[in-house]
């Protein structure tokens, strides 16, 4: 009897609010400058991811294992982009603050998912130079082009079923001190502070994603490159080291750009006081730059991909040229 009476007053007092309140960018002196920049920095990044994976697809030199990694990498960053970027200018510059219970999950899901696909597609990439480097005479026979497919259909399945759970844990969590999520968007640590009951797990289970997903890619990707380094040392002729690291330059720019940052700011955070806008500001851009950067990097950084533009755009305007002489010949 009394463990019925203790069930239903258990019953009572878990809470799910209808709708969570971001309240990340409310307090910024001159916010709406902020938002203009990251309108720009998302147009951009549309229009830069879209063109190197038009790119990839069109020229046929770039139908390789590498650059279906390349061309998930860029489909990964214009996603996550597109999961952030338009919902945070619809919340703080058009005054939707009010997020839905389930749609804040559904956001925070996609943000992560993006994210995590992005971090890993890096070290599938650290694998391709590995491979390339270390054992070229079987490179071609280990990175194939189904190989590659298969590599990023597990990172799919993993990803969605990881967060899923991730995600999906929150929902035992009874929200009864305060609806408001002090954040851009619905991120889990946030809400996991706005909790009544126990969130010992939720809070476990975000350091495991931290260690597992932000931690443990960067130090295989240092380990890959140790053995790359190594195996470089080897080469005798200093022109075919050369071009073996510049190979390697654009991914080791991209591996940069998005992990030391996040780290950077993780790292700040557990040991010096950070204002909170400072560290919402630093947050959002350590999401929103390198989706941005990527494809102009490899499109700058890389010979196969400025060649492949080339080639393209030789074809496209003798194309022209001859559609031109035709019309010509028809009207005469």
């Amino acid at each position: 009897m009394s463990s019925m009476q203790s069930d239903s007053s258990a019953n009572v007092t878990f809470v799910r609010p209808a709708t969570f309140f971001l309240n990340g960018f409310s307090n910024i002196p001159h916010a709406k400058y902020f938002y203009v920049f990251l309108s720009l920095v998302y147009v951009v990044t549309v229009l830069g991811n879209s063109f190197i994976m038009c790119i990839i697809y069109l020229a046929r030199r770039l139908h390789t294992a590498k650059y279906i990694a390349v061309f998930h990498l860029a489909f990964s960053d214009l996603c996550g982009s597109s999961a952030l970027v338009p919902k945070i200018i619809d919340t703080f510059l058009f005054g939707h603050h009010d997020v839905s219970y389930e749609v804040c999950f559904v956001s925070m899901f996609f943000v992560y998912h993006f994210m995590n696909l992005q971090s890993l597609t890096l070290l599938v990439l650290s694998y391709d130079r590995l491979i390339a480097i270390c054992f070229p005479l079987h490179y071609h026979a280990i990175v194939t082009k189904p190989a590659m497919f298969l590599i990023i259909g597990v990172m799919w399945i993993l990803s969605m079923a990881y967060f899923s759970v991730h995600v999906g844990l929150l929902n035992r969590l009874s929200i009864c001190s305060s609806n408001v999520v002090n954040s851009y968007f619905c991120d889990y640590g946030p809400v996991c502070r706005l909790a009544c009951n126990d969130n010992s797990l939720n809070l476990l289970m975000g350091k495991i994603c931290f260690g597992f997903l932000i931690c443990l890619p960067p130090i295989l990707i240092i380990i890959s490159y140790f053995c790359i380094a190594l195996a470089l040392l080897k080469i005798a002729h200093g022109v075919d080291r050369i071009k073996a690291i510049k190979t390697c330059t654009s991914h080791l720019i991209l591996v940069a750009v998005f992990y030391l940052p996040i780290l950077s700011n993780n790292i700040a955070a557990a040991t010096t006081p950070i204002h909170p806008n400072a560290r919402i500001i630093n947050n959002s851009l350590t999401q929103i730059i390198p989706p941005m950067l990527n494809p102009i990097i490899y499109t700058l950084k890389t010979e196969e991909v400025m060649q492949s533009i080339k080639e393209l755009y030789k074809r496209s305007k003798v194309n022209t040229i001859s559609e031109k002489i035709m019309k010509f010949s028809v009207r005469n």
